[in-house]
């Protein structure tokens, strides 16, 4: 989506929707003792709401879910072994988001009884909960043509 003269951000929207149909094993594959029912896994549609700054992205689905485990584990070590992330990546997405914003979304405390822990200031709360909010709300308004969508796709 192109900017708009003399903006800042720009924001992109994109509803995605991930459809994973039913997949076989090769001929080649080797036999195994008891079958297993294959369960085709449900469509999912989801919404990707990204704020780019130049080419990077200032907030996006990856930064939020982020924010809610460093809220959910009070710290960013646990944050990104809850996601699966390393530690160095958690960290600079962390630290690309604060930059990003006008206040810090993430406060660290550093040595005594605290040592280590991070916590969601009230930026970052309030960011995840307006974030949250575009999904529900663009979910809502577009029931009827999610319905319709998802009624395109095949079910085996």
């Amino acid at each position: 989506m192109p900017r708009a003269p003399g903006a800042m951000y720009t924001v992109e929207y994109n509803g995605g929707m991930r459809h994973t149909p039913a997949s076989r094993a090769p001929a080649s594959a080797p036999a195994t003792r008891a079958r297993r029912r294959h369960v085709e896994p449900a469509a999912d549609l989801r919404f990707r709401i990204r704020v780019l700054r130049g080419d990077a992205i200032a907030v996006g689905p990856g930064k939020v879910a982020l924010l809610e485990a460093v809220d959910a584990t009070g710290s960013i070590t646990g944050a990104a072994k809850a996601l699966d992330m390393s530690y160095r990546r958690a960290w600079l997405l962390v630290d690309e988001l604060n930059r990003s914003l006008r206040a810090p979304a993430v406060e660290s405390a550093k040595g005594g009884e605290r040592g280590g822990a991070s916590s969601l200031t009230p930026t970052g709360r309030r960011l995840v909960e307006v974030y949250r909010g575009i999904e529900a709300e663009a979910a809502r308004a577009c029931r009827a043509q999610i319905a319709q969508l998802m009624a395109l796709l095949s079910v085996r």
